[in-house]
């Protein structure tokens, strides 16, 4: 392999989650590579970034961004799979209860904010809604902007052909939007501000983690988010880059579960977490966030099928195919 005494030099942009730390301290060093931790706390920033300018070797991506992409023939990254970002997303649909809204069902026809169309929180917001609660998601018009500030979020959007989308051009946020009654409801990564100011503005699934608690039990799915995208040339030219990589990022994974359990001290500001442990080991069992691409197939195959019906994944991968071997 290509290497310095030190090991292949790797430039990795990721957020400083939990489960990345022992990495980013050096606790964690993965085999045969010189490491750089370099911390990206902007997902989307990091995201537009990279793609446009390729200057990391390692980074976070976003899943709607690399599918497509990958798709489309011009992804310039392979992946890891490696999910440093998982989040249920039906917490994060937000309404106007003047506006009618009781169920998902009363969205349709209405007004939508979302902050990115094809970001994969969206994507996976608009699956839910249609393939768990019929609702027909191409009869709302979508006004695409940032929640909680003025203008976009990232870089602009396909829109595709059949689909009522609209950008933002108001000047004002979707959270002012929202609280003045001229948008109807919000889904995206961001709850709006005026919910903290307005009690029309609330959930639509005010028992959120019941919902979504139940979702996982149907379906297995914990849905992700981010993966972990190598670039390609640098890929190619040191291939066992992947591996150790994984085998890095498992380890690194590991220790801050075992941090997360030390109840000596409480490892994060939750005032409950031992009870919240107790229920994560009682649904998730040891890991609640698996890597690998069998304990994920189940997940990826899904959000393969929303990019297809909402008509941005021209194409029709398979799970294993978007992943490079890390056996």
């Amino acid at each position: 392999m290509s290497s310095t005494d030190r090991g292949v030099p790797i430039t990795l942009a990721c957020a400083l989650y939990d489960r990345m730390q022992a990495l980013y301290t050096g606790e964690v060093k993965p085999e045969g590579i010189d490491l750089t931790f370099r911390v990206e706390d902007f997902p989307r920033k990091l995201f537009d970034h990279a793609m446009a300018e390729q200057s990391f070797d390692v980074c976070e991506m976003s899943s709607s961004d690399y599918i497509t992409r990958y798709v489309g023939g011009d992804c310039p990254f392979v992946a890891l799979p490696v999910f440093p970002s998982k989040m249920f997303r039906h917490g994060m649909i937000a309404i106007n209860a003047n506006a009618g809204i009781r169920s998902p069902k009363d969205l349709e026809g209405k007004r939508v904010g979302v902050m990115r169309h094809t970001m994969t929180a969206a994507v996976w917001i608009r699956g839910h809604l249609q393939n768990d609660y019929g609702v027909d998601v191409k009869s709302i018009q979508w006004i695409e902007g940032s929640v909680n500030s003025v203008g976009m979020h990232g870089v602009p959007t396909v829109h595709p052909p059949g689909w009522n989308i609209v950008e933002n051009d108001t000047g004002r946020s979707l959270s002012q939007l929202i609280d003045a009654g001229e948008i109807d409801a919000t889904i995206g990564t961001h709850l709006p501000h005026s919910m903290k100011t307005n009690p029309d503005v609330r959930r639509l699934f005010p028992d959120f983690q019941r919902v979504e608690r139940d979702y996982y039990k149907r379906t297995g799915i914990f849905p992700v988010m981010h993966l972990i995208a190598i670039r390609r040339d640098v890929y190619e030219r040191n291939p066992f880059i992947a591996k150790s990589l994984y085998q890095a990022f498992e380890a690194s994974k590991r220790a801050a579960l075992t941090r997360m359990r030390n109840y000596s001290a409480l490892r994060y500001m939750l005032p409950w977490l031992p009870a919240e442990l107790d229920e994560i080991e009682k649904v998730f069992g040891d890991d609640p966030w698996t890597y690998g691409v069998e304990a994920n197939r189940a997940t990826y195959a899904t959000f393969i099928r929303f990019l297809q019906q909402q008509d941005l994944l021209d194409g029709n991968p398979t799970v294993d195919e978007l992943f490079v071997p890390v056996d």
